[in-house]
């Protein structure tokens, strides 16, 4: 297991690869998502060894139903118990030690955090939620409790690249309407959507300038999940929290 940790004045980033964990084929191995077909015992497993090995408390990381809108949690603790998990592509805290994750299997996972004001927020940003604006509503909120964008330090995850994300051109369009930077041709000449290059520009409209993006590219590598290259497969997980 790879868990690709990043640590700056007290902030934590962390994103996982798929192996180390318990999950069958096609989840092999560290599936992290729930709502794919996997075994939910081993989904279980997975995330305490994921959390384990962060050095974090499994029981203290909070999880979101994620269905590609803006919608924005704010939250002091995990969920309830049997209270459900709330449908949002967004969550913050400014809760040191509370870690937030975000699931994903090409599109982008967004971890932000202003260790001066020890806010903390992480966001789902597929092709949709770019064009809603999941990652400004995400800094919003991160600013309501708090956080300075100038001082927020994001990092976007492992994710479908601009080469790879093949889209009718009527698409491409639309989303380009809304967010040019998101703009992208395929390797092999298509139209295509750059969703990592698209957030990094709303990132930086938003006034975070202090932003890392992964190199990797989840339909290229074996070594992660993807939906678009596989269909039927596990999820990866960023986790974000604050000592």
């Amino acid at each position: 297991m790879t868990l690709g940790q990043h640590s700056e004045n007290g902030a934590h980033f962390a994103f996982t690869d798929r192996w180390g964990g318990v999950s069958a084929v096609p989840y092999e191995e560290l599936n992290l998502g729930g709502a794919v077909g996997d075994d939910p015992a081993a989904v279980r497993a997975n995330r305490t060894i994921a959390a384990e090995g962060l050095g974090i408390d499994p029981d203290l990381v909070v999880w979101m139903n994620q269905v590609h809108g803006r919608d924005v949690a704010v939250v002091d603790g995990p969920w309830a118990a049997g209270a459900g998990i709330p449908s949002v592509d967004a969550v913050v805290t400014a809760r040191r030690g509370l870690a937030l994750a975000v699931l994903t299997a090409d599109c982008t996972p967004v971890l932000l955090a202003d260790p001066v004001a020890g806010v903390a927020g992480a966001a789902h940003a597929g092709r949709p939620g770019l064009v809603a604006g999941v990652v400004p509503a995400a800094v919003e909120a991160m600013t309501a409790l708090g956080a300075d964008p100038a001082r927020i330090v994001a990092r976007t995850g492992p994710a479908v690249c601009g080469r790879c994300y093949e889209v009718p051109a009527e698409m491409r369009e639309a989303v380009a309407e809304v967010v040019p930077a998101a703009w992208a041709e395929t390797s092999w000449g298509t139209p295509a959507v750059d969703v990592v290059a698209g957030v990094h520009a709303q990132l930086a409209e938003a006034g975070v300038a202090h932003a890392h993006r992964s190199p990797v590219c989840t339909l290229e590598s074996r070594d992660h999940f993807s939906y678009r290259r596989d269909r039927v497969t596990g999820r990866l997980a960023g986790y974000v929290w604050l000592d």
